[in-house]
C-alpha cells in the first residue's frame, strides 16, 4: 500500500512539474504575443502617415505641374518678385495705453 502511495505521489508530482513548466512557456509565448501585437500597431500607425505624407506630396507634385504652381513655389523658395512688383510691409497698428481710473471694487481689493 505504501509503495501505491508513493508512486501515486511521485507520479502527481512529475505532472505538476510537467503543468508548471507548460504554464512558464504559456506566460513566455504570452509576453512575445503582446510584443507582437504592439509592433503591428506601430507597424500600422507608421503606414498611416506614411500613405497621408504621400497623398500630401502628390497634390504637391499635382500642384508645382501648373505654371502658377510653379511660380509659387519659386516665390516661397528664393523670395524673389516679377518685374514692377513691390513689397508690401503689414504692421500691426501700435497699441494706445488706456489709462482709466480704477472702479472703486479694484480700490478696495488694492489694499490687500
Amino acid at each position: 500500500m505504501r509503495a501505491k502511495q508513493w508512486r501515486q505521489g511521485f507520479f502527481i508530482g512529475i505532472l505538476m512539474l510537467v503543468a508548471f513548466w507548460l504554464a512558464s512557456l504559456i506566460w513566455g509565448l504570452a509576453g512575445k504575443v503582446q510584443i507582437a501585437v504592439d509592433e503591428a500597431h506601430k507597424a500600422e500607425r507608421r503606414y498611416k502617415a506614411l500613405e497621408e505624407r504621400k497623398m500630401v506630396l502628390e497634390a504637391n507634385l499635382a500642384a508645382l505641374e501648373t505654371s502658377r504652381g510653379k511660380d509659387a513655389a519659386i516665390r516661397t523658395a528664393f523670395g524673389v518678385a516679377r518685374p514692377g512688383e513691390e513689397v508690401i510691409v503689414v504692421v500691426q497698428p501700435a497699441a494706445t495705453a488706456t489709462t482709466t481710473e480704477p472702479s472703486w471694487w479694484e480700490m478696495f481689493l488694492s489694499w490687500f
